[in-house]
């Protein structure tokens, strides 16, 4: 009998002597290490590690998520999210769909008989039905766009955190951490059709899952972003173009600075990230200044990343194209006066993409690389882009003016594909 108490007593001690690291670690409060990319920089990033007890909240909807972002103030906070949250619901928490937001007569139908090429022209479209179209969409940004404001940091709980459907917005505020976190189907319910875009012209979307633009000192950090429940590709042909739903995943622009991108997860997705909005955007200069580590791009069309102006750091990334990808495009896009330094970068794609394939350039042509991995063999982008560009895009120089100084340990390509394939994504925060 004694030997039977003894053994009972010696299991619960073993239990009152469990190391507290075996517990569910608290990631809130954790600010980016020092020399992880560019966001390190000018001070690093701390998010709202000083937030008090009054400003961290856990929250489990929408509008429990929008009472605490405080519709972007900069009082340091700390938001936990718990469980899926689905933005398109009204305040009592009841689904809403395109239907609930449509408004002054707007119709699909009425809408591609109004504005039909072959009949309206290449003229921008305007009248009752834009109008109405206009009018639905402010609707439904009502409750989907969701303003970050700085001092913020937003961590999802344990290994299922979805924010369903919105898009966070980081506009003109600094230092922001947002970390696993699954962000899912920023579905746009009202596309305009532009007809001048592309010379065919196209359908343009409204919500990016995470939109940084004017944002400064942000470490975005074991996300998933992806179209999950709502694929473009299942989406109809109105116009001889896909009627698109969703715009880009991770989007940086408009003069966004210091940004540091780890062990996420991009997939599923046609245009996934564009750093930098556009050709003529001569303020981005200097700013744009982004790292890219130890992410994953799967079944990801292009833009991963579209690179202008910016000094881009683009180390340790796996690159996965799906056996029965039929509309891949490229991976790196080197655009107006950006300057990507790449290294040990892996790239997974069927037999019928070439390595040609991977970087496509407009008006760009600075890019260092080195350390590439394609389908396992080591591969010079530079030299193969200008061997086998199609003559329509202009040679690449090794000269990208900056030598990259911040970043944690660059392991060899094969090595980081193992170690994104297993860690990448949300809930996988190591």
């Amino acid at each position: 009998m004694r030997k039977r108490h003894l053994v009972v007593a010696l299991g619960l001690l073993g239990m009152l002597c469990v190391p507290a690291h075996a517990e569910a670690r608290d990631i809130s409060r954790e600010t980016l290490p020092p020399n992880d990319g560019w966001a390190a920089a000018a001070g690093g990033t701390t998010g709202g590690a000083a937030a008090d007890d009054a400003h961290v909240y856990t929250v489990t909807d929408r509008a429990g998520l929008v009472r605490a972002l405080d519709g972007g103030s900069d009082t340091p906070k700390i938001i936990k999210i718990a469980g899926t949250i689905d933005a398109n619901t009204d305040d009592d928490g009841n689904r809403l769909d395109c239907a609930d937001y449509t408004t002054d007569g707007y119709s699909l139908r009425k809408y591609l008989a109004a504005y039909d090429p072959r009949t309206w022209g290449a003229a921008k479209p305007s009248g009752p039905q834009e109008e109405a179209r206009q009018a639905s969409a402010a609707r439904q940004a009502e409750r989907v766009v969701l303003p970050v404001g700085s001092n913020t940091t937003i961590v999802g709980l344990g290994s299922k955190a979805v924010l369903k459907g919105g898009s966070l917005q980081v506009s003109n505020a600094d230092n922001v951490i947002i970390r696993n976190l699954e962000l899912r189907d920023a579905y746009d319910c009202f596309p305009v059709w532009q007809p001048n875009t592309g010379g065919l012209g196209d359908w343009k979307t409204a919500y990016d899952t995470l939109w940084l633009r004017g944002a400064t000192h942000v470490w975005v950090d074991h996300i998933t972003a992806s179209d999950k429940g709502h694929p473009d590709e299942k989406e109809p042909t109105y116009f001889a173009r896909n009627y698109l739903r969703h715009d880009g995943l991770l989007d940086i622009t408009n003069g966004s600075d210091l940004v540091t991108v780890s062990w996420s997860r991009f997939a599923d997705h046609d245009k996934a990230m564009l750093i930098g909005n556009g050709d003529t955007a001569t303020g981005d200069r200097g700013k744009l200044r982004v790292t890219l580590h130890h992410n994953e791009f799967e079944s990801v069309v292009q833009r991963a990343p579209r690179v202008r102006f910016g000094q881009v750091h683009l180390y340790n990334n796996r690159y996965v194209v799906p056996d029965d990808a039929h509309d891949y495009r490229y991976s790196v896009g080197v655009s107006t006066e950006s300057a990507i330094h790449a290294e040990n970068n892996a790239f997974h794609t069927p037999g019928h993409i070439e390595a040609a394939d991977l970087v496509k350039s407009w008006n760009g042509t600075a890019l260092h690389q080195s350390g590439t991995l394609f389908n396992g063999y080591p591969v010079d982008l530079l030299a193969i882009h200008n061997a086998y560009n199609s003559g329509s895009e202009r040679d690449l120089t090794a000269d990208v003016g900056w030598t990259p100084t911040l970043h944690t340990k660059i392991d060899s390509a094969e090595a980081a594909d193992r170690e994104v394939a297993r860690g990448a994504g949300a809930g996988r925060t190591p």
